[in-house]
């Protein structure tokens, strides 16, 4: 038997034993209009035990098991031991693997996954704004839906188990429900943040009619999705195709957004607007901003203060100039910011959570050093645990605590990139590939296992991704 795999007769036998329970799978509670199938039934919740195994719990208290056992019932986390007696539960042979909370994304625009075979990087006229800013103004609802879905698709395979859908391309409501729709469909755990249109006015503010309806008929839910505002740039920038508002209209569209209790997300990319927000009574725990690329020593202080968190995505980021700015992972650590990781975009590279860690290592050591000591372990707690933070959801996820939800994913450890393994933490940073992750869990129901989705069809996916972008590009006449 190939160890590195979930056994298919004992995930049999969890379908079998859960149906028996009367357990059905999660279905719509709130409903779009599609052309699309209905989606493919997620798999049942039941009872197993991941068996010897390298457990990473990201739990102080807890702390970590060379060899350990993890026990899920009906989603949730009921055990983590080095030996756990659970008589019945279905047995998952986690030798030869890593097994650790999923990693948890902050801040990715899944609408434009698939303008990906249209931008280029190597021509600023055909560059990842200006194809979104086009081809974003002709998206249909189910243009949407096929997009995050594919999108959805690569944050499984790369072990994300919540993503933040940043969803800066509303232009109905139902086109919130379609991208609701697919992350429902695809059994993620996550917020999705109501933004605007691509083109629309910087002078007329946003429709909190829309956003209300929205969260009425999403929201409460089985607590897998939640519901955010992005908001449209303040002050300078150097994405001018996204627009800027004024400080007068961030008033009106903050103030919105909190009369209905919601988060509130904004892109940073330009000279830092802290202090101006600061001064204007706009910052708190409730606000997280993207890009921390150039702000000062006082300004980070404020954001300590005031409780505002920092989502980075290095990939994109060490691509920009330098004059967008620096990284300033070690700068916030060493001021107390809350801080998480995300991907941001798929349209101009992959997803790969690996990748950004050793990117965020690599010019953290460049720049500063020991100065502010940064370990492979604090990364790991970065891409998960302070994600949950960032996401205000910790209670639930992040870490392989008892009681949380089953989040979590397999790492093989004897492939050929990454055998052989002495300290799990450095051979996650140093040598993991999203290849390696051979199981995906979230909330209890396995989505992927032997690198392979159990539910969601890939195929498809991809095919209606692929006529959707032709049709894009024949819509906005994008030559």
């Amino acid at each position: 038997m190939d160890m590195h795999l979930l056994n298919r007769r004992a995930l049999l036998k969890v379908a079998i034993g859960v149906a028996a329970t009367g357990m059905v799978p999660v279905r719509a509670f709130g409903q779009a209009s599609s052309a699309s199938p209905a989606a493919k039934p997620l798999p049942a919740r039941g009872e197993f035990v991941i068996r010897g195994a390298t457990v990473l719990t990201m739990d102080a208290k807890l702390g970590d098991f060379e060899r350990g056992d993890v026990h899920v019932r009906n989603g949730a986390i009921v055990a983590v031991a080095q030996a756990l007696a659970v008589p019945g539960a279905v047995a998952i042979d986690g030798r030869g693997t890593i097994c650790m909370p999923g990693f948890i994304d902050t801040h990715w625009h899944l609408w434009t996954t698939v303008c990906r075979p249209i931008i280029r990087i190597d021509d600023p006229k055909r560059g990842y704004f200006p194809v979104t800013s086009a081809l974003g103004r002709h998206f249909t609802p189910e243009d949407s839906y096929r997009s995050v879905r594919l999108g959805l698709a690569e944050a499984l395979s790369a072990g994300a188990t919540t993503v933040h859908n940043w969803a800066h391309n509303v232009r109905t409501p139902a086109h919130a429900d379609a991208e609701l729709r697919a992350m429902r469909d695809c059994g993620v755990r996550g917020r999705f943040s109501y933004g605007q249109a691509q083109g629309m006015p910087d002078d007329e503010p946003m429709n909190y009619d829309d956003v209300a309806s929205v969260k009425r008929k999403w929201m409460p839910n089985d607590s897998m999705l939640t519901l955010g505002m992005c908001s449209r740039n303040f002050g300078p920038s150097q994405t001018a195709l996204r627009g800027t508002i004024s400080l007068d209209m961030a008033r009106k569209d903050w103030g919105g957004a909190r009369a209905l209790g919601l988060p509130i997300t904004l892109h940073t990319s330009g000279p830092s607007p802290i202090k101006a927000l600061d001064e204007a009574k706009l910052l708190g725990p409730d606000v997280q901003l993207v890009h921390p690329l150039l702000t000062s020593a006082e300004e980070r202080q404020i954001l300590r203060e005031r409780g505002v968190s920092y989502s980075m995505a290095p990939i994109g980021e060490s691509r920009r100039p330098a004059s967008a700015g620096v990284i300033q992972l070690g700068e916030l650590l060493e001021a107390g910011v809350k801080v998480s990781l995300s991907i941001d975009t798929t349209g101009t590279y992959g997803c790969d959570y690996f990748e950004a860690m050793r990117i965020l290592y690599n010019l953290h050591q460049h720049r500063i050093g020991a100065r502010v000591p940064l370990t492979s372990k604090r990364l790991v707690q970065l891409a998960t645990l302070d994600g949950a933070v960032d996401l205000g959801i910790a209670e639930r996820t992040g870490s392989l605590t008892p009681g949380k939800r089953a989040d979590l994913i397999l790492v093989r450890t004897g492939d050929v990139n990454i055998a052989p393994v002495g300290d799990p933490y450095e051979a996650l940073i140093s040598f993991a590939q999203p290849r390696n992750i051979d199981t995906v869990i979230v909330d209890g129901r396995i989505l992927r296992r032997g690198g392979e989705f159990t539910a969601l069809d890939y195929a498809e996916a991809l095919k209606e991704a692929n006529e959707t972008a032709a049709a894009l590009r024949v819509r906005a006449n994008w030559s």
